[in-house]
């Protein structure tokens, strides 16, 4: 069976050659690491990777998200996106792109590993989807899979209430009462959320679906009171249906 090929477009030329050393190391196929948009099209164009780790931030006019539009136009594979501290417009443009999975700086071997497995088999399944019903996503579109305790659980996002950020870790609030802990920035996961979701504060993005009250300070979800940051306010009451 043919290693899996991955193209890694990096513009810090010791974080890609760190990258590569560690994607062969876990027995993937590294191309010659690209530094910006013309050179990343050029190594698609000339290799045909099986997937690609993005960087948000090249040098250059384009970013790792005109890289990841291109691919999703014109060469139908998937990609991973590769950030660190992105600002809010950064973050809603790559989310425009619905990344299959994100790895954010630093990040360990296991965690590279994990990204591109779950990439994979998320671009797997929809292709398979296609055959009954087209659809041009390379992502599972309502849903993400959280590891937990050695294995990997699907999470819809309609079962989700809302995340709370702490410290190092995200905590995920479902309906069912459950809760799990992921080690992600808030921001990053708000990524792979669809656009049910929105920040009501630093340390809060919450299912609009389920918000059941909105007060002058905070909302209600599932008897639960959350408040809402003064920076926030303003999108929310443009994102709920006021009458």
């Amino acid at each position: 069976m043919d290693k899996v090929k991955i193209l890694v477009v990096e513009d810090e030329m010791i974080i890609a050659d760190n990258i590569c050393d560690a994607l062969e190391e876990l027995g993937y196929e590294t191309l010659e690491p690209a530094i910006n948009y013309t050179e990343a099209i050029e190594r698609i164009e000339e290799e045909l990777p099986d997937i690609a780790i993005l960087d948000i931030q090249l040098s250059g006019k384009k970013t790792g998200i005109d890289v990841a539009k291109k691919i999703r136009e014109s060469y139908h594979f998937p990609f991973i996106f590769l950030t660190s501290n992105a600002d809010t417009l950064t973050l809603n443009q790559a989310k425009e792109v619905m990344p299959p999975a994100y790895l954010i700086k630093p990040f360990s071997k296991e965690e590279l590993y994990t990204s591109i497995e779950i990439a994979l088999s998320n671009f797997s399944i929809n292709n398979k989807n296609k055959e009954d019903k087209e659809d041009d996503s390379h992502v599972i579109k309502d849903a993400f899979f959280i590891k937990n305790k050695g294995s990997f659980i699907k999470i819809y996002f309609d079962d989700i209430l809302y995340l709370k950020s702490d410290h190092v870790y995200v905590e995920l609030h479902l309906k069912n009462t459950k809760k799990f802990l992921v080690r992600r920035s808030l921001s990053d996961i708000l990524l792979s959320l669809d656009a049910n979701f929105v920040r009501i504060q630093r340390s809060f993005v919450v299912n609009l679906k389920h918000i059941s009250e909105v007060q002058m300070a905070s909302i209600i979800i599932n008897n639960d009171e959350i408040p809402i940051g003064k920076t926030y306010k303003e999108e929310l009451i443009k994102r709920i249906k006021l009458i």
